[in-house]
């Protein structure tokens, strides 16, 4: 004969069971929604983000290691060639929460639409020295081509004679070094030999691109 008091008291303590399971999972995964949005709040507190400076900013005067000093306005850029070195600045504004570290860059002539393939990010030239945005300040990125015999030294320096737009892209990341970031930039030529700068777009590397 069948205990039935004894299977009821089973399936009673088996539906106890099944119940704090789906409770727990539930609190579980709520849990790790919660920490997945405190880590997000804080990273958005530290994390940076460049735009073109503003065309009413400041100028700012920008020195290279062979004492070479450039002066750069607001909004713009600066691209200067002799036979033997190309200067290159572009003046910048940090919009973002954290600290901007810029750490390596690269050249494209024309004005490319799709995201840096892995190729090209690891062929960016790394900057001589760490160059430092505080947030909500200016700030700005320079850098140098030095070989003539470089094949991108040959197509840069034709590109600036003609007056042609290229495009900079600038990896950067945060303080804590983290939060890779992209932002590319398009050097369009003005009167007079200047160069604008404008933001094209952004491509975060150490998180799924919202985008």
């Amino acid at each position: 004969m069948i205990d039935w008091a004894s299977t009821g008291a089973s399936a009673a303590t088996a539906a106890g069971t099944l119940a704090l399971a789906v409770s727990t999972l539930v609190a579980v995964r709520s849990s790790q929604r919660a920490a997945r949005a405190t880590e997000a709040a804080l990273l958005a507190n530290i994390r940076p983000l460049l735009v073109a400076s503003r065309l009413d900013d400041a100028q700012q005067k920008v020195g290279f290691l062979d004492d070479h000093w450039i002066q750069v306005s607001g909004g713009h850029g600066v691209a200067e060639a002799t036979d033997e070195v190309i200067y290159l600045v572009i003046a910048l504004r940090n919009s973002g929460r954290g600290l901007a570290v810029l750490d390596r860059w690269g050249i494209i002539e024309g004005v490319p639409s799709d995201r840096p393939s892995g190729q090209e990010i690891a062929a960016f030239r790394r900057l001589t020295r760490d160059l430092y945005i505080p947030p909500g300040d200016t700030g700005f990125w320079q850098g140098a081509l030095r070989d003539p015999a470089d094949p991108v030294f040959a197509s840069t320096i034709q590109v600036i004679k003609e007056q042609r737009t290229f495009t900079v892209d600038l990896l950067y990341g945060d303080s804590e070094g983290g939060q890779h970031t992209i932002s590319r930039f398009l050097m369009r030529p003005i009167s007079n030999g200047q160069w604008l700068a404008t933001l094209s777009r952004h491509w975060n590397l150490d998180r799924a691109d919202p985008r």
